[in-house]
């Protein structure tokens, strides 16, 4: 072998090298974690500022890349030609040529240099970024008549520039971070609880209007004493001969202060109520309770009476998480096996998480099980009352104050694993 072959063969060597660095580069910041990036450059990591400036740009970093890669792959190819032509003739080295720097390029420039770069994405980046700003700045002209190109390209096939990120995509990367360790069980709750707060509304989390303990403004100082007592509640609404007349709500504090064992009646000590629409966001409801300084609003329906109450308590269980005092009765699980294919299920719980628990899809204007049931029975159930969908019998166990409060559940359906639980 002379000298001139031997010279080839080192060049060939380092345009594959080459390759395979413009391969790694083009996977590692396509595939980097640009927070985290970010969170290294506030940090002073000068490598990761730069990295991170290129990733700003990376249309032209792209075009960069690329065009390098193809310079040495097809420099490459060239001299493995000249080669392989020298060492074994005119007719069968093109051939060899092909085949063999086909399968190097695949394995040492593109498949073992990508893999590598994926797994120490941020890593690779910042080590290449330096070579990388210099060859940016040297293919500038290369670079703008890219970019002219593919403006050009873009107005004549016109497709979604769209890059902003969708609450799905959030929670997948809420998903992500706790199967990789990086947060815990708790916290990815409470970041899907933030992310899906502002599509709940009121009368999703109210408490509906015959459950709602009020006084009526009548009422005597001993009548109000005892449904504190009685409920545990700090604040009681305030109404006028019906329910669905809501004058103001009262404060616990405040009627054992100004009014218990002395003259003055409830109505001293009544502050207003807020009244919404059934469908304001629970986002936009927590503004409007800071903004006033108040606990309490009242949900009133299309007709002007009242639907239910919602409280800042409430608002801020759907972030954080049933909140418990004292005064609260814990509630029982709202789905628990009680024998062989049969559950009982509390009519508290939420209508998507029955559909959700037992796999039923079921198209319904009802928002509660206990509106299910009657639109399944068409009439007011009784307890003993039962109908069957998609295989599985519900039969009605409780009813208070003509609605269903608890039904049991028979028949084989698949049970949710742990993690869907």
């Amino acid at each position: 072998m002379d000298s001139h072959s031997t010279t080839l063969i080192l060049v060939l060597i380092i345009l594959i090298i080459l390759s395979a660095y413009f391969s790694a580069t083009e996977t590692a910041f396509s595939s980097l974690n640009r927070i985290r990036l970010k969170n290294l450059a506030s940090e002073g990591n000068k490598r990761a500022k730069l990295a991170y400036e290129l990733s700003e740009n990376y249309d032209e970093l792209l075009s960069t890349i690329l065009v390098g890669n193809n310079i040495v792959n097809i420099a490459s190819a060239s001299i493995a030609t000249v080669l392989f032509v020298s060492a074994f003739g005119s007719s069968t080295g093109p051939t060899l040529s092909t085949v063999i720097m086909t399968v190097v390029v695949l394995i040492f420039g593109e498949v073992s240099p990508k893999s590598l770069a994926k797994e120490n994405a941020e890593r690779f980046a910042m080590f290449t970024a330096p070579v990388m700003r210099g060859l940016v700045v040297l293919l500038k002209p290369v670079n703008f008549l890219f970019s002219m190109l593919k403006k050009g390209l873009s107005k004549l096939f016109k497709g979604n520039s769209s890059r902003s990120m969708t609450e799905s995509e959030l929670l997948t990367i809420v998903d992500e971070a706790e199967q990789e360790g990086g947060i815990n069980k708790s916290e990815s709750d409470m970041l899907r609880n933030v992310i899906e707060f502002d599509d709940i509304e009121a009368i999703d989390i109210m408490t509906p209007r015959v459950d709602v303990a009020a006084v009526p403004k009548d009422a005597s100082k001993e009548q109000v004493a005892q449904i504190f007592r009685e409920t545990g509640y700090s604040r009681l609404p305030v109404y006028e001969e019906t329910i669905d007349r809501i004058l103001g709500v009262i404060h616990e504090k405040n009627f054992y202060s100004y009014v218990w064992g002395t003259e003055k009646e409830i109505d001293s000590i009544l502050k207003p109520a807020e009244y919404i629409p059934p469908s304001m966001k629970i986002s936009t409801l927590l503004k409007l309770l800071q903004q006033n300084k108040l606990h309490m609003a009242v949900i009133i329906d299309e007709f002007g009476g009242t639907e239910g109450v919602v409280t800042l308590e409430d608002v801020i269980e759907e972030l954080v998480g049933e909140i418990w005092d004292e005064h609260d009765t814990i509630a029982q699980e709202s789905f628990l096996k009680i024998g062989e294919d049969a559950y009982r299920v509390l009519c508290s719980a939420d209508l998507d998480d029955l559909f959700e628990f037992f796999r039923l899809s079921c198209e319904t204007d009802a928002s509660t099980i206990n509106g299910w049931i009657l639109e399944k029975l068409d009439r007011i159930p009784e307890a003993g009352d039962s109908f069957c969908f998609e295989g599985l019998t519900f039969s009605v166990r409780q009813v208070e104050n003509n609605r269903v409060t608890e039904i049991v559940v028979t028949g084989k359906h698949e049970e949710p694993s742990d993690d869907e639980e």
